[in-house]
């Protein structure tokens, strides 16, 4: 078999990461046009994260935070973007490169992009998977960082209960 010399994976996965910074880019200058919000899945231990080490200790591997009503200071660079959140009635600065991200999801567009990322960001990037066929609803039931105390003592109780959400795939129905 000939050696792949042309990396269509890491062309691919650039390209989405570039669409994930052009579209934070257009919401630090314009605000969050509609009814459009973001969770941002992201690795807490990739190089060039800076989170408080309160937030570091509550979430040490993957956090996932909002982009919604109440974010401040949204600056984007060529490398990543830094935001201030608020947590638990706290702000917090939180600086994150786009090598760190591990998922984007916009429900009101339904678009959705995850990538496959090492703790170790300085490796060979993975192929992403873009547009995973997830409902809106199955989306939002995961627990994004900065939630309210009442929706963290909600998932607390699922848990106690056994009842935590699972997500599905669609393909996992669909005849082969």
């Amino acid at each position: 078999m000939p050696e792949d010399r042309i990396r269509y994976d890491i062309l691919v996965q650039e390209a989405l990461r570039g669409v994930v910074r052009k579209v934070l880019q257009e919401v630090a200058q314009a605000g969050l046009p509609g009814n459009h919000h973001f969770f941002i899945r992201f690795l807490t231990n990739a190089p060039g994260v800076r989170i408080s080490s309160r937030l570091k200790e509550r979430y040490p591997e993957e956090m996932t935070i909002v982009i919604q009503y109440q974010y401040w200071d949204l600056k984007v660079s060529e490398k990543g973007f830094e935001v201030v959140l608020s947590f638990s009635d706290i702000p917090e600065k939180l600086e994150i490169p786009f090598s760190a991200i591990r998922g984007f999801y916009d429900p009101s567009a339904s678009f959705e992009v995850e990538f496959e990322v090492k703790a170790d960001v300085q490796a060979e990037p993975a192929e992403p998977t873009p547009l995973k066929e997830e409902s809106a609803p199955a989306a939002a039931k995961r627990k994004p960082a900065g939630k309210s105390k009442a929706a963290d003592e909600e998932d607390a109780e699922e848990k106690a209960d056994g009842k935590g959400a699972e997500v599905v795939s669609l393909d996992a129905f669909r005849k082969k």
